[in-house]
């Protein structure tokens, strides 16, 4: 019980450091860009009648190395710089999965043949995801208020030209501002910092809460239940891969390490790529998260879309191999 409480405690320790360095960093660099890209330009290269958007979202996805964690406050800026529903959650589902370390690791850890099938199905996955859910219009569940406190930016910061990440989301100051900040260059990046520590204050309770449930698992779940629920004699062992996959916060260049040894036990490779899409794509830290930008709806539907994304590569790997 001890060791397991120190697991837990030094995985709690480890991911409320990474996580929140992350998230701040991160936070900059998307105020950075948003004081250089217009939001037009990003709306339009965005947008959702485009059906180019999506393979743009997607190629955003791949080229930006985020845990499935890190993608949230690159989320929120694409929210407020008004990009498409559809290409913006292709965006979300993608970024975790098709960066090329990833498939550096697993073309050196599994060969061409598996590589091909674990990105068929995440990229097409998280394409006909990302239209569908624009299509039955699921962008009603955006908690949009949440966003807007975020980034309202008040007379202060009309004032100053510092109006940071609300240039991307509010009409009423984004043109002021934006002329402000051309005509004085050297006050572009004012607020920029008290911009991003007051969204990772707003966001503090969820990441805590998401980082104690994971810590926990990550403590005291059996390192043997894996391989006993998820073995090759378990004919339903791709989906329950997938299901103990999503609650663990696993970033996938450090699941598939664990894959391969897994693989070297006897599990079945299908299994091993529904696991690393499940823990990959997927955590319950990212899912707390996530309830401070969106709905409950919509929290299930990107559940359900990792889920078949991870069911989808398992059973075409059993398949075709």
């Amino acid at each position: 019980m001890s060791d397991s409480l120190h697991d837990a405690l030094g995985m709690f320790a480890f991911l409320a450091v990474e996580l929140s360095v992350l998230f701040l960093l991160i936070s900059l660099l998307v105020g950075v860009l948003q004081r250089h890209i217009p939001p037009s330009r990003v709306e339009a290269l965005l947008s959702a009648s485009r059906r180019s958007s999506y393979f743009m979202a997607a190629g955003l996805g791949a080229i930006t190395p985020f845990c499935s964690c890190s993608t949230i406050p690159m989320l929120k800026g694409l929210i407020r710089a008004r990009a498409g529903f559809g290409p913006m959650m292709v965006f979300l589902f993608s970024s975790p999965l098709l960066n090329p370390i990833i498939i550096g690791l697993l073309l050196a850890t599994f060969g061409a043949r598996l590589t091909a099938v674990y990105v068929t199905a995440a990229l097409g996955v998280a394409l006909g995801a990302g239209w569908l859910l624009q299509a039955l219009g699921f962008e009603r569940f955006i908690r949009q208020d949440k966003v807007q406190d975020a980034s309202s930016c008040g007379g202060k910061a009309q004032a100053t030209g510092g109006c940071g990440s609300a240039v991307a989301s509010t009409s009423s100051c984004g043109a002021a501002v934006v002329a402000e900040a051309t005509r004085k260059p050297e006050g572009r990046y004012h607020g920029l910092a008290r911009e991003a520590w007051n969204d990772f204050v707003k966001v503090i309770p969820y990441l805590l809460i998401g980082i104690a449930i994971g810590s926990v698992i990550y403590g005291f779940m059996p390192t043997e239940l894996l391989v006993q629920y998820a073995g090759p004699s378990n004919p339903l062992a791709i989906p329950v891969a997938a299901v103990i996959g999503v609650p663990l916060y696993i970033r996938a260049e450090a699941v598939i390490p664990l894959a391969s040894a897994l693989m070297a036990k006897g599990v079945g490779a299908g299994t091993v790529l529904s696991l690393i899409i499940g823990s990959a794509g997927a955590s319950l830290t990212e899912l707390v998260l996530l309830r401070s930008l969106f709905g409950i709806k919509l929290i299930l539907a990107f559940v359900t879309v990792i889920f078949a994304m991870a069911m989808i590569a398992g059973y075409a790997t059993y398949l075709l191999f």
